[in-house]
This record gives C-alpha cells, structure tokens and sequence, in this order.
C-alpha cells in the first residue's frame, strides 16, 4: 500500500509530468494537475515519433490548455535549506503555498482549486465561506464551471474531463460557425462586385437622355 503521506508530497510538490520539483512558473491542467511549464513546452515541442505516450499530458494538445497558477507564498515556510544535511525533521505539514484568504496551507490536507480565467489558487473552504462572483484576488469576473479541483479524487476528475470535453466541442462548433460566417461573407461581396449597381445604370440612363436632347435642339435650330 502506498504511503498516503508520500502520495501526497508527490502530488502537491512535484512536476506531474517529469517528476521534478515544481518550480515557478507553474501551471495547471484543466483536470487539475500540477507541471511546470518548462516541461508542458519541452512536451509540446518534442514532436519524435519515438516519444514515449505520457499519460499524465496526453489530454494537452496545446500550452492554450494549461494555466499558469497565481500561487501565494507561506511566510511560515523556511524552504528546502533545513532539511539538505538530513539532521533534521523534514515537515511534511508545511508547504510553500497558502491560501490567501484564509490561510490554509496547500500541502495536500485540504482542498484548493484554481480558476481558470486567471489562474489564482484558493482553498475550497475559502471559496464557500465567501460566496463571490469575482476572483478574491484579482477582481476578475468566474462563473463555477471556471473552478478547478486541484489533484481532486475520482469523482473529481471525471466531472472535470466531462467539462473539458464540452468546452472542447463547444469551441470546435464556434470555429466551424465563424468559418462559415466568412465564407458566406467572402461570397456576398463577390457577387455585389459582379453585378452592377442600380446608381450606375440610372447615371448611364441620364447621360444618354442629355444627349438626345441636345441633339433635338440642334436639329430644331438648323430647321429655324
């Protein structure tokens, strides 16, 4: 059996994809895992066939899929300095990122989710408590499909993937409507440059009145 304490660490504190140490910048999937960005853009990049098939990325067509994470640092937290002689009491409980709201510490034992439109990182606790429909940090308007679980259980992760999967198929049917938008835009202004317009045909009209008249007049005085 997994140690739960391990597990833990390892999600919270490491690249879901290379496994390193998460560093800034960080990012966040739409299923709510954790990478740096330097390895989503070396991932997206490799384009070998030989490329090994990541599970943990496979769903990240392009970097427009992840979100770049507006995380808050713990004063509490003294970093990976006290633990490089291995003398002392690694805290497990601590972590380098807290809520911003109310403080809670992203190590794992509480829940935290992001939003998506600008990437800030609450406890769920905090969202809750302080029922908002704009971001806490930022002033920027989210609506609750926008929030994302971070490392969630299960249940968690499939509501997330349903969501994807919509938003996904959603912006397909907007690109195919727009494309044919312009397209039957493109073919009106083909046909309106085809077809002469109705002030082009009176002004021809008149012309040729005009000249029929002067001819009558002239006419009519060589007859005087």
């Amino acid at each position: 059996q997994v140690d739960k304490n391990a597990e833990l660490v390892a999600r919270w504190n490491y690249c879901a994809l290379s496994q390193e140490k998460l560093c800034r910048p960080i990012v966040a999937c739409e299923l709510g895992r954790l990478y740096n960005k330097d390895a989503i853009i070396e991932f997206l990049l490799d384009k070998s066939a030989d490329k090994p098939p990541m599970e943990a990325a496979s769903h990240i067509k392009s970097i427009k899929n992840v979100t770049e994470l507006n995380l808050a640092d713990n004063p509490a937290w003294s970093g990976d300095k006290e633990s490089i002689k291995g003398d002392k009491y690694d805290d497990m409980q601590s972590a380098r990122f807290i809520c911003p709201v109310v403080g809670l510490e992203m190590n794992g034992r509480h829940r935290f989710c992001f939003l998506r439109n600008c990437g800030c990182v609450f406890s769920e606790r905090a969202l809750k408590e302080i029922k908002s429909e704009v971001c806490h940090k930022c002033g920027v308007p989210f609506q609750e499909e926008d929030v994302i679980v971070l490392n969630g259980n299960k249940e968690d992760v499939e509501v997330l993937k349903k969501r994807m999967e919509d938003r996904r198929l959603k912006s397909k049917l907007e690109k195919k409507s727009k494309k044919c938008k312009s397209a039957e835009s493109a073919s009106r202004q083909d046909t309106a440059e085809e077809s002469p317009g109705p002030s082009k045909a009176k002004n021809g009209k008149d012309c040729i009145n005009s000249t029929l008249g002067e001819k009558r007049q002239i006419i009519f005085t060589k007859s005087s």
